[in-house]
């Protein structure tokens, strides 16, 4: 008999899809609307994603404008903005909010490889923690006699290569990031 990894390899998946979430809100000095999808705004009494009450465009390379379907939520965008920790001063000229993405220093692209270290890290501590539950289901199941020895040990040793995978997965994205980061 062999043991069903879907379960696990879906999570698996959603964590790692989770760590692209986290890449897309670290802004790397180039304009990317994915850093505003964390923000809301209070919109007929309740909290409404940005990109559900405005256009979100990149004119430049680094600037969002953000055109809000009713002119009245400016100043809860730029509220909103300015409450989030994006480090960036929204500008309101009447019309729309423009965010202008300074370049990034030494420093700070510096101190953002390490954030993305630790999210990437954070996903993988995930990640071993649904193969310990694997585990877990795989010890259960031989304590019931449900598998073999030699069943449970293919077992482990396939959660394991399933596990490497995904890890695999989250390094080839940290490098990605780490190199969009450092990159000029």
């Amino acid at each position: 008999m062999s043991v069903d990894f879907t379960e696990y390899g879906r999570r698996m998946e959603k964590a790692l899809d989770h760590l692209g979430e986290e890449f897309g809100a670290v802004r790397a000095g180039r304009a990317n609307a994915k850093v505003l999808d964390r923000i809301t705004v209070e919109y007929y009494g309740s909290e409404t994603p940005l990109n559900g009450v405005a256009t979100i465009s990149t004119p430049d390379a680094r600037t969002l404008v953000i055109q809000p379907w009713d002119t009245t939520l400016l100043k809860e965008i730029q509220k909103a903005i300015q409450a989030s920790e994006l480090g960036i001063n929204p500008q309101n000229d009447g019309k729309v909010v423009r965010l202008v993405f300074p370049q990034l220093t030494e420093e700070r692209r510096k101190d953002l490889t390490k954030q993305v270290k630790k999210y990437a890290e954070d996903a993988k501590v995930a990640m071993r923690n649904i193969r310990r539950d694997g585990m877990d289901y795989i010890k259960k199941l031989k304590k019931n006699s449900e598998i073999t020895e030699d069943d449970q040990k293919k077992a482990e040793k396939d959660l394991q290569d399933l596990l490497d995978k995904y890890i695999k997965k989250a390094d080839e994205a940290l490098a990605a990031k780490e190199k969009e980061l450092m990159s000029i």
